[in-house]
């Protein structure tokens, strides 16, 4: 189906689009809507209050204005009020979400069916947060289809899908915390379909409780448990990248659709009014761009831990001193929230020192810099989005997963992928030093660098006209979001 081959604005088919309220899954699931407004829908996104006040806040006040055939509304989600400027508590999320929004959800998408009143046509589609699964009683009551975007890597949505085994063997909850640490995380599982070599330790964090009523743990069990109710599942990946993996989705969910990477499916998108629609909660800083023309070609080191990783001072100065005594150039995203309960400062002595050659920033563009040619090598979280920003610039990493799937996301680059190298929990300045280094200059460095571009021209190939990224798009479209 071609773009905007539904004209007349009353006929047009109309996606009701709801991430999970947090950035890393705020940022997908607008290119998805952005991909299906570009197919002829019509387009709803919700936000919640809190997150529709910081985009504007980042922004500006015209920023949710939208156009007369994408429109934004904000819903409450419950939650006790929290900093303005950082991501609110993921537990409180989970908990509160699905008790406070399924109400709100779905008076709005009353309002959006009484045409006469609200002026846009009645919803058709809701494409939903994997992990937003309240929204299926909705679908459900309205007799509307819904699908599923899950914002993670199928390898994280498939290691997802078992924690209830895992629980249901005994592997999780802990005995005690002094699992973490005492070896008992690299027993083996080798009974996942789709997942070869993995340990506890490859498994996404949340299983590293004692508590059989931790929220992150049961959330997760009920969130997966959802996923055949939906009409399709939808992840932010490319076949090429993660086969085995989705095979073994495919078992239980077979209607998958991947649709990535997002970020270059967006290419064929050319109405600037759309394309400068941001979901960026934070204020991105000017200035990194022209800074990184000014230097050779893969000789800067990029580092961002995203928008929920949070570290210790001693963690941040450990990083900071690391990068100097590298000797590279480096762009660093350094959050003002990103130090627990504290305001993030790097030591002065660190800033002299690096001058030179190091750019602090608290927010950038980070699918304009990976693109740069300048950027050699990527200390990330390895959250699901800068892990496949990553892979479809050709970048190599340096692993410092945080939580949730990282730590599969993790795994997958080091092994898997061939195009990291994971640096110790309780980081050190030599060991940063040390892997900057080889990654940059070294003869692994260039073997990882060597992978990735390999894995950038597969990521390319199926995101470009008649690639399986881009037909699989056109078949959701007419298979499942269209069809009567």
């Amino acid at each position: 189906m071609g773009s905007n081959s539904i004209s007349a604005p009353n006929k047009k088919p109309h996606a009701l689009c709801i991430p999970y309220p947090a950035q890393g899954h705020i940022t997908p699931m607008l290119k998805l809507a952005k991909l299906l407004h570009h197919k002829g829908f019509h387009i709803s996104f919700v936000n919640t209050e809190f997150n529709h006040n910081r985009l504007i806040k980042s922004r500006g006040p015209d920023a949710l204005l939208g156009l007369p055939d994408f429109r934004f509304y904000a819903i409450p989600d419950g939650l006790p009020p929290s900093h303005p400027d950082a991501t609110q508590d993921i537990p409180a999320l989970c908990k509160y979400t699905p008790i406070h929004c399924l109400a709100p959800f779905s008076n709005l998408i009353s309002r959006l069916n009484d045409s006469s009143a609200s002026g846009v046509p009645p919803v058709t589609c809701i494409v939903s947060d994997g992990v937003m699964s309240f929204t299926l009683k909705a679908a459900e009551k309205f007799g509307i289809p819904e699908v599923l975007l899950w914002t993670t890597s199928a390898c994280g949505v498939i290691a997802y899908m078992h924690y209830h085994k895992l629980v249901e063997q005994g592997y999780t909850p802990l005995q005690d915390m002094a699992c973490v640490t005492n070896g008992y995380l690299d027993t083996k599982i080798d009974w996942v379909a789709g997942m070869k070599d993995m340990t506890l330790r490859d498994f996404p964090s949340f299983i590293r409780t004692t508590d059989p009523n931790d929220i992150m743990l049961n959330f997760l069990i009920t969130e997966t448990a959802a996923l055949p109710r939906g009409r399709a599942l939808i992840i932010n990946t490319y076949d090429a990248l993660e086969q085995d993996a989705l095979d073994a989705i495919s078992a239980t969910q077979s209607n998958i659709y991947t649709v990535g990477p997002l970020h270059l499916m967006m290419n064929e998108i050319k109405d600037r009014n759309i394309l400068s629609i941001s979901s960026s909660l934070w204020k991105e800083e000017d200035g990194c761009v022209d800074w990184l023309d000014k230097k050779d070609p893969n000789s800067v080191v990029y580092v961002n831990f995203g928008s929920i990783t949070v570290m210790t001072a001693k963690q941040l100065t450990e990083f900071a001193w690391g990068l100097a005594n590298s000797k590279k150039h480096f762009l660093w995203i350094v959050r003002p929230d990103i130090i627990a309960g504290d305001t993030a400062m790097v030591p002065p002595e660190f800033l002299v020192e690096t001058s030179e050659r190091g750019m602090i920033l608290s927010w950038c563009s980070q699918e304009q810099v990976l693109k740069h040619p300048a950027i050699g090598g990527f200390l990330t979280h390895n959250g699901w989005n800068s892990t496949i920003e990553s892979i479809a610039s050709g970048v190599p990493v340096i692993c410092w997963p945080f939580f949730a799937e990282q730590q599969t996301n993790c795994k997958y680059s080091c092994v898997e992928w061939g195009i990291g190298m994971e640096i110790n929990n309780n980081v050190k300045r030599d060991e940063v030093e040390e892997l900057v280094r080889e990654l940059m200059d070294g003869e692994k460095g260039m073997k990882l660098k060597k992978n990735a571009m390999e894995w950038k021209r597969k990521a390319e190939a199926a995101a470009s006209p008649g690639g399986s990224s881009s037909k699989n798009l056109d078949r959701l479209v007419d298979e499942v979001l269209l069809a009567e």
